[in-house]
């Protein structure tokens, strides 16, 4: 995180210079709003309003006097989404001199909704998310490329739909899906090539690189043509539902074929290595024995004689993030990081049941699970729509908050009565829905909150929210996958790290961008509008080239992907970033 807050800061400190040049760019705005006060104040704010260029990037072109009445006034700096007006809390929180400190803190906040977003997904969301697949009793191919699909790519799809809920920000969700995309392709793939060279398996890597490059085109038509109707939405839609079709189908065949394999050779005979190579990424699966390692691995720290713990000692276990046996063998840097954590984990732990299938009790916890039916709902209540329900009067008198929590207290009570501290009830992975309703509310309103911050340093720092996408968003939701990817790839698992790499990033695509696109239609009733730039066509050129040169290059290897390709990717990517930048600061201009 050190890491992160230093690279934040040099950045900061250059397009800190990028603003001040464009602002001297702009020295005859600049004069008309210095030094206005009282009615003049007052008379040209309300001119600049009433302009057909009324838009909140204006700000930057007044004093720093006028800064703050130029926010309040102006109904573009509004928006509606999020808990915090952040353009407020930048200009009018502190005197124009300690902007600077308020914008320092807006991005240590940045970097604690990052926190958020990834300790939510990967703790509570995704276990309640595979839960919830064990219960319905899903293939593993099914519940991959649907349920986890969407458990790993929460933050990514969630905070596209935010961005495109208005129409200013919707530059942020674009630059995000090709950033992440783009970064995903070359950054991760690129670093699991370097760490493990392997035989990436044929079929599905051509599959998916097919798909997801015929995405990448169908959005750039949307693009080009700056606009998207409701059917072909829906068609974009359909596609990632053709995908998983795709899949399953694969698998089966994939699967019939090796039990005929299996039936006409002897028991004892192997099949084939270049057989097993080509399809076993579909159903080669490494976390399937977690749950079995993990059995024996508690069953190690056993005791021998029996012993009941207290009902406050359950309670206290099961709210205690840290493990002490896991504490004695991480790094300092580990620790360190597990200590800022804990209070938001055990924030989370209070409010987000967790259903665990592969433990003996399902995680089960009477006191704590029986205290998730009073902070659950109330949980959701405060986060859905950044909590616009939460002060609401039933019939002008009786607050909703007080209201859920009243049922909240009686579900509590009857469910303590009613169960013990020994065994789940049967209705116990119902509440892995409950985990899932309250992670996913939550992960939601983190995501609103990081574009409207988003949106916020754009403004002040004179920076398009596309370039914000690719670069911190877009950084800031796939840092995870790619620590996540290098690691399953160094533990011998590299196919499933390269499959994670295309087939993760088909799913953010589809869904971020057609469910964002259909939510701004149902509350608009238009077809969604883009607004694109140079800096929109560099990101979908550079992406489609990289997907083409994968779909040419990995072939002509042979499919073998060795530390040549991935110093190739690399180079790739930090060539995009270079020409991507210099595109946003006026260096190279595109007609």
């Amino acid at each position: 995180m050190m890491s992160h807050a230093v690279y934040l800061s040099l950045l900061l400190l250059v397009l800190s210079d990028h603003q001040q040049v464009t602002s001297r760019s702009h020295g005859p705005r600049n004069q008309r709003g210095v030094g206005s006060a009282g009615r003049a104040l007052n008379t040209t704010l309300t001119m600049m309003y009433e302009s057909d260029n009324d838009k909140c990037d204006l700000v930057m072109n007044v004093s720093a006097a006028d800064r703050c009445a130029f926010v309040k006034n102006t109904p573009d700096c509004n928006l509606e989404d999020g808990f915090l007006n952040y353009l407020n809390l930048a200009f009018c929180l502190l005197p124009p001199n300690l902007t600077p400190l308020t914008i320092t803190l807006c991005i240590i906040w940045l970097l604690f909704l990052f926190i958020i977003l990834g300790l939510t997904a990967s703790k509570f969301f995704c276990p309640n998310l595979s839960a919830i697949c064990t219960s319905l009793h899903l293939t593993h191919n099914v519940a991959g490329v649907t349920f986890l699909a969407l458990g790993n790519g929460a933050p990514d799809v969630f905070s596209a739909m935010a961005a495109f809920s208005h129409p200013h920000t919707a530059g942020l969700a674009v630059g995000a899906l090709f950033g992440a995309g783009i970064f995903v392709t070359t950054v991760v793939a690129g670093s699991v090539a370097l760490v493990k060279p392997f035989a990436v398996a044929s079929r599905p890597f051509l599959r998916d690189v097919i798909f997801y490059m015929v995405a990448v085109f169908w959005t750039f038509l949307m693009l080009y043509r700056g606009t998207t109707t409701l059917g072909e939405t829906l068609g974009y839609l359909s596609l990632y539902v053709v995908y998983v079709l795709t899949v399953i189908i694969s698998a089966y065949i994939y699967n019939r074929q090796k039990r005929l394999i299996n039936s006409s050779v002897q028991s004892t005979a192997q099949i084939p290595a270049e057989f097993h190579s080509s399809d076993s990424s579909d159903d080669d699966v490494p976390c399937l024995n977690g749950g079995t390692v993990q059995q024996e691995y508690e069953s190690e720290y056993r005791p021998l004689l029996p012993y009941s713990e207290s009902t406050s000692q359950i309670l206290l276990s099961s709210m205690n993030p840290v493990d002490s046996r896991k504490w004695r063998r991480k790094t300092w840097s580990w620790r360190a990081l597990k200590i800022l954590k804990t209070p938001l984990e055990v924030v989370l732990l209070l409010c987000i049941p967790v259903v665990d299938p592969d433990k003996e009790d399902r995680n089960w916890s009477r006191p704590l699970n029986c205290l998730h039916l009073t902070t659950a709902p109330l949980a959701c209540l405060l986060t859905f729509q950044s909590g616009a329900y939460a002060d609401y009067l039933i019939q002008g008198q009786f607050p909703v908050w007080l209201l859920m929590l009243l049922l909240g207290f009686f579900l509590s009570a009857i469910a303590f009565c009613t169960t013990t501290n020994d065994s789940p009830p049967k209705y116990h992975s119902l509440f892995s829905l409950l985990g899932f309703l309250v992670s996913a509310l939550l992960i939601s309103a983190a995501a609103s909150e990081v574009v409207s911050l988003l949106h916020m340093l754009g403004v002040v720092l004179s920076l398009s929210n596309t370039v914000l996408g690719l670069t911190l968003l877009a950084w800031g939701n796939s840092v995870g996958d790619c620590f996540s990817d290098i690691t399953i790839a160094r533990q011998g698992y590299p196919r499933m790290a390269i499959s994670a790499c295309f087939g993760g990033i088909i799913f953010n695509m589809l869904l971020g961008v057609g469910l964002g696109g259909l939510m701004q239609m149902v509350e608009t009733h238009n077809d969604v509008q883009f607004e694109t730039d140079g800096l929109t066509w560099v990101l979908a050129a550079s992406l489609g080239l990289s997907l083409v040169l994968s779909f040419v290059i990995v072939p002509m290897s042979r499919f073998h992907l060795g530390r040549n390709y991935g110093i190739f990717l690399l180079v790739f990517y930090a060539i995009f970033l270079i020409i991507a930048l210099l595109t946003e600061f006026g260096k190279i201009h595109f007609a």
